[in-house]
This record gives structure tokens, sequence and C-alpha cells, in this order.
């Protein structure tokens, strides 16, 4: 019971490869330390972290059959549902124009292979650790907001109320002035 609970708390990684022995070694490097999702072309990704329980980051490589990983991580970052997921790309494509592409169809971070496990391991933890401050700020943002307008509505009621008591008060004193600072 206290497995599960664990096992619950710890970070999704939504591992996206078509290659059975890259798919072996990530998953054998991130095993203890994260939970691990896998789907080996970039459509199965897409339905992956639509799902109840998307993944907290994708490990993407590029070089897949029918949509490659450029083109699902243009489709994750159009979405607003997905477009926070951070993105790695993890793939054989080492040229300076390929990282470049990655970057701008909106990857976090581009590591190519073969893979150093140090390396991926402390970018995973790394852009795990951003993404939570991120998540973080956000709801701070929308609590504060609400916060903001909850006391704008209060500010509004008592200037009310003052506005109110004044037309009152003076009204004590003459009934038609009462009665002009209540219609002003």
């Amino acid at each position: 019971m206290v497995e599960l609970a664990d096992e619950a708390k710890k970070d999704t990684i939504l591992i996206v490869d078509d290659t059975p022995e890259n798919i072996a070694l990530i998953t054998s490097l991130l095993k203890g330390l994260y939970r691990t999702k896998v789907a080996t072309n970039g459509r199965k990704a897409l339905q992956v972290v639509v799902s109840n329980d998307p993944p907290d980051l994708i490990l993407l490589d590029i070089m897949m059959p029918e949509m490659d990983g450029y083109e699902t991580c243009r489709r994750l970052k159009s979405n607003p549902q997905t477009a926070d997921i951070p993105v790695i790309f993890l793939t054989a494509k080492a040229q300076v124009e390929d990282e470049q592409t990655g970057f701008e169809v909106g990857a976090a971070d581009y590591i190519t292979k073969p893979i150093s496990p140090p390396i991926v391991l402390s970018r995973v933890k790394t852009h795990l650790q951003l993404k939570k401050m991120y998540d973080f700020l956000r709801d701070k943002n929308e609590f504060l907001e609400q916060e903001v307008a909850r006391r704008t509505k209060e500010i509004d009621s008592i200037q009310d109320a003052a506005m109110i008591a004044i037309g009152s008060l003076a009204e004590t004193r003459d009934n038609e002035t009462g009665n002009h600072i209540r219609r002003t």
C-alpha cells in the first residue's frame, strides 16, 4: 500500500521512441526515480499526453515513422492543454540546424545520442523542478487574481455603504441635499 502511494507521488516521464533498445535504456535509467510511460510514435504520444494522467515531462526522439518529433512537439505546444509540458529531444541528429529547429518548435532541451546517463538525469531533474516552480507560480497568480477581485468587490461594497451613510446623514439636516447625494 505504501509502495503505491510512493509511486503515485513520483513524476511521470513519457518516453517517445520507435527503437526498443533506446526505450529499454532510458526506462532502466529512470527506473526507481520516476514513473515512465512509453509511446512508439508521435500519434501515440499525443494520445497519452491528453489522457487522465498526463506526463510531467516528455523525452522525444525526432526520427520516427508516421509523425516525426518536430511535428509532435509543434502539436504539443499548440494545444493549451499540453503546452506547459517540457519536451526534451533525445536524438541522434547532432547538427546545429537540427538543434535550432528543436528549440524553435518548443523544446526545453536537446540531448544527442549516444546519451550520457548523468547528463540525462540532471537535465530531467532540472526541467521537472522548473515545471514545478512554473506550476506553483501559475497557481499562486490565479489565487492572487481571485483575491484582488474579492477585495475590489469588498471595497465597492464599503464605498456604496459609505455613500448611503453620508446621504442619510445629510438627509437628517436637509431632505433635498440628502436625496441629491443619493442620486449622485
